[in-house]
């Protein structure tokens, strides 16, 4: 089997140690590892495979014979260093939103749209972590024709890494908030990213946004609230969906089990649904909660829930990569 050069920039990250703890797992097959980061984490020893490997400042002269880079350093880093590594020769799998509604960059759920990467460029974008266990069991319910989507989500700290998990454990200990404005160990908080003149934060805009990005839907009437709680790892989402054709539950349940990488458990009166707890060891979004809406004719609702760090970031970038090895894209 041929054998692939990847470097990780942001490997000292909570997504970029994650990266590490995926391509163990799914045993990728590395020729060279190459980590990257800040000049801050310089020297820094990090391990795959129960091998060491020094942590560089990141430079363009590391992109040199590299097939994929899997990028988790921000937007300002991605902006600079995309490009760069992309004229180098890499496919780059961007972890930040600076790249995601760019015409020119596919934004990829490796289950739903993978062909999209063949008519764009080598910079693919890794969409929203929220967003990616929303569009997961939307995608077969496209063929009911897909009307309108409400959304609120349910965010774990960990989706503003090691500060949001620090800030977590400073308010539980009794310590003051530094990083939330209010203190997350004791409420949600309705405010994920800056506040936009709609009166939406740019969280909120991204669900919108990538979801019809994604869906290739581009007209679809969308709204969002996200919530930010205290829950360390595992997004949980709220989906209302209203369709042009009518249908049965059971219709729903069986769309959802041609999904590949969707689990549904869903038997609520014995208290079997979508709990955070589910996903925090692998990278299936998990559904539940299903029912008819009761308020409009031909609507649903259902609950979802995934790891925000694996599903929501690092694992679904290994699975691009793993799927454009196995198409032979790279």
């Amino acid at each position: 089997m041929k054998k692939y050069n990847v470097c990780i920039l942001g490997a000292t990250g909570l997504v970029g140690r994650t990266f590490i703890k995926v391509l163990e797992e799914y045993k990728f097959p590395i020729n060279e590892l190459i980590l990257l980061a800040s000049k801050r984490s310089e020297g820094k020893i990090l391990q795959f495979n129960n091998k060491d490997y020094v942590v560089h400042e990141v430079n363009e002269k590391y992109f040199e014979n590299v097939d994929i880079a899997l990028f988790s350093a921000g937007g300002k880093a991605s902006e600079i260093w995309a490009p760069i590594a992309k004229d180098k020769g890499c496919i780059v799998i961007d972890n930040s939103s600076f790249w995601r509604m760019n015409d020119e960059c596919s934004l990829i759920v490796p289950e739903i749209n993978m062909q999209s990467f063949l008519s764009k460029g080598r910079i693919i974008a890794n969409p929203n972590c929220s967003t990616i266990q929303a569009v997961l069991p939307l995608n077969p319910l496209k063929e009911l024709g897909i009307k309108h989507i409400s959304y609120t989500t349910y965010q774990a700290v960990s989706g503003s890494g090691e500060k949001g998990i620090d800030d977590y454990y400073r308010t539980h200990n009794g310590e003051s908030n530094i990083f939330y404005p209010y203190n997350i160990s004791k409420t949600c908080i309705p405010q994920i990213d800056d506040f936009l003149d709609n009166g939406y934060t740019k969280e909120e805009m991204k669900m919108v946004n990538e979801t019809r990005k994604i869906l290739e839907l581009d007209d679809l009437p969308i709204q969002a609230t996200c919530i930010r709680v205290p829950v360390l790892f595992g997004h949980g989402v709220s989906i209302e969906v209203e369709f042009e054709k009518d249908f049965e539950l059971d219709d729903i349940y069986n769309l959802w089990s041609k999904q590949e990488g969707l689990v549904i458990i869903d038997d609520p009166k014995k208290q079997k649904y979508p709990v955070s707890e589910l996903c925090l060891d692998n990278d299936f979004v998990y559904v539940g909660r299903l029912r008819k809406d009761i308020s409009r004719k031909n609507a649903i609702v259902f609950y979802s829930v995934a790891n925000n760090i694996r599903k929501g970031a690092a694992s679904n970038a290994c699975q691009i990569a793993l799927k454009l090895i196995e198409n032979e894209l790279c």
